[in-house]
């Protein structure tokens, strides 16, 4: 299996049914028999509007690296795309995929990416209350290797 893998940008709320479509056409002939996604939508909670994210690519890069090595070693595929900018309430801000020969191992996969995602990965999120951007202090974490961006 030696398909190009990479973190896909968008700016605003992501066209997740699009998204899907694509790694569909990409994998459905590569003899694998499991696609499975994860996809966050932005909740209406705390008065918010939107969920603004900030993202530094060179970071979340070589964060999304340690990734493609991983699932390589299974014989597998992590899908990877997340939204720049605001993000209305009801919208999603990002879909995950692991696509694997095996169901198990995409099943496994999926669950331990995401939940790495949400403690490690070098992205900003901000609430968006009556217009104004402000920083999600209370849900963020400092992150290794961020710096003086953490």
């Amino acid at each position: 299996m030696s398909l190009e893998q990479e973190i896909e940008i968008y700016n605003g709320s992501l066209n997740t049914v699009e998204i899907y479509k694509k790694w569909y056409e990409i994998y459905q002939y590569k003899n694998c028999g499991a696609l499975i996604t994860f996809t966050g939508i932005v909740r209406e909670e705390s008065g918010i509007s939107a969920l603004s994210f900030d993202i530094h690519k060179p970071l979340l890069q070589s964060w999304f690296e340690g990734w493609i090595q991983k699932a390589k070693k299974q014989n597998a595929y992590v899908l990877f795309a997340h939204a720049n900018g605001d993000v209305a309430v009801h919208e999603s801000s990002y879909i995950a995929g692991v696509v694997s020969p095996q169901r198990k191992v995409a099943l496994r996969l999926i669950n331990e990416f995401v939940e790495d995602f949400k403690a490690n990965a070098p992205i900003w999120k901000y609430d968006v209350i009556e217009g104004k951007r402000i920083y999600a202090k209370n849900r963020s974490q400092k992150l290794a290797g961020a710096g003086i961006l953490s």
